[in-house]
């Protein structure tokens, strides 16, 4: 689907879920062949011609300014990804626009300094991921966290794949609809900052083909930021985690995203996060001295 699509089909879809009543305009009764507005009516809401309008959810973009972006952003109610999305997919259906040109976020690597970093915060899991949701790095609490996803997964693991095709996941997220909505909106928002990654296009495909439950979600148009938010799951080593979460951009490597996840103190949650803190330790310290084990045998047969 082309940009001048994804326009018409975001902004149908926006104007769809409100009524005159939420925007202030009487309702003159009579029979509306679609739900929510008309164009007419986003038209005289955002302050602008009907034709221009129409012309613009047809996916005419050509000279649209940051004023017309911001009347339409009101009109239709809006959010802050909402409006951040419309002005990428205008951006890139203007003619003579040039796409953001913006670090491939396939070869997005974490800087030494970052993985130190994140590897001496300890007592948190961290998980550090790109904008098409692939798993760039985790600390020791992370991995433990989110071994159903990583632990034979096909590099790198990504978490949309994991949250509609693994079974898995159904089990580890409490929350399981939730997530796959959230999933989607992310990945909405991702496309229309990077129209051309042809690792993200590839991505939507597979998922499509796979899932019918993406394919509908995918076809609703709804975009969301990742910044802060509950995340329930029930890991299978100690159990149900209800944990918050703070996601960060990372001025050092661009186009990464750091998710830091805790638990209240004095929670269960804290207690079992504790628990699995150990459990990770343990397992570490078993796989070295597996290591070390074999390192010595190795030797004594070379000798």
């Amino acid at each position: 689907m082309g940009t001048q699509d994804d326009i018409r089909e975001f902004l149908t879809s926006r104007r769809a879920r409100l009524t005159p009543a939420q925007v202030g305009l009487p309702d003159f009764g009579g029979r509306r062949r679609v739900p929510g507005l008309r164009r007419e009516e986003v038209a005289l809401v955002a302050g602008m011609s009907a034709e221009y309008y129409k012309r613009l959810e047809r996916g005419n973009a050509s000279g649209v300014s940051e004023a017309v972006i911001d009347g339409i952003s009101r009109a239709l109610q809006l959010d802050e990804a909402e409006h951040a999305h419309l002005h990428d997919l205008i951006r890139t259906a203007n003619a003579g626009a040039h796409p953001k040109r913006r670090r491939p976020v396939g070869s997005s690597q974490l800087t030494a300094a970052m993985q130190q970093t994140i590897d001496a915060m300890s007592t948190v899991p961290v998980f550090v991921q790109n904008g098409r949701l692939d798993a760039v790095a985790v600390n020791r609490l992370g991995r433990a966290l989110f071994s159903e996803m990583l632990d034979g997964a096909r590099p790198p693991a990504n978490a949309a794949r994991f949250v509609f095709l693994d079974p898995r996941a159904q089990t580890f997220y409490q929350d399981w609809e939730g997530n796959t909505r959230q999933i989607v909106a992310i990945l909405r928002a991702e496309a229309g900052r990077s129209p051309y990654d042809r690792q993200l296009s590839d991505l939507v495909g597979e998922l499509s083909t796979r899932s019918d439950l993406f394919r509908r979600l995918w076809g609703a148009h709804d975009v969301r930021e990742h910044r802060t938010g509950l995340k329930r799951v029930h890991h299978p080593v100690v159990g149900a985690l209800d944990l918050t979460y703070q996601s960060m951009d990372l001025a050092s490597d661009r186009g990464l995203q750091m998710l830091v996840f805790s638990a209240e103190p004095g929670s269960s949650s804290h207690d079992r996060l504790q628990l699995l803190a150990n459990w990770a330790e343990t397992k570490a310290s078993s796989e070295v001295s597996a290591d070390a084990e074999a390192e010595v045998e190795a030797a004594a047969r070379e000798d």
